[in-house]
């Protein structure tokens, strides 16, 4: 079976190199699967629990990614993440945790509270999107 190297780096380390038969990613522009020999392609990336496929028999794991760039080229993958986590290195607590404080940040705006207007809303959402990318990539259950 035909594989292709996958390299996710973040800004302080090499999170997972290994070659694979499949990468699913949700991309700025969608969701895309490459496969080997793919055409080349440069996409942004959005917060997502990205599916790694990794032979024929359909192994799949999944690594939390809060945003960045993919470059693919017919021989590699690289993803430049801003950060990117293995489901063992997740603490779940935190995860939940974060998402909580997210869903209530975001709920307060919509209630036009004199508090609300201190509140970045897109930057409760994306920290939303990181915490859920997260708890996925570990296969935790959660209330969306």
């Amino acid at each position: 079976m035909a594989t292709i190297k996958l390299e996710i780096v973040s800004p302080d380390k090499v999170v997972y190199t290994n070659d694979i038969s499949m990468l699913i990613v949700r991309s700025t522009g969608g969701e895309l699967g490459i496969l080997p020999h793919h055409a080349p392609l440069v996409t942004g990336l959005v917060p997502h629990a990205m599916r790694v496929r990794l032979g024929a028999d359909r192994d799949e794991q999944l690594i939390a990614v809060a945003g960045g760039f993919m470059e693919v080229t017919p021989e590699k993958i690289t993803v430049l993440a801003t950060a990117a986590e293995q489901p063992i290195d997740i603490d779940i607590n935190r995860a939940k945790e974060a998402m909580a404080r997210a869903k209530a940040r975001i709920e307060a705006f919509h209630q036009h509270t004199p508090e609300s207007k201190d509140i970045d809303v897109e930057r409760a959402e994306l920290a939303l999107q990181r915490a859920i990318a997260r708890l996925r990539a570990t296969k935790t259950e959660f209330e969306d």
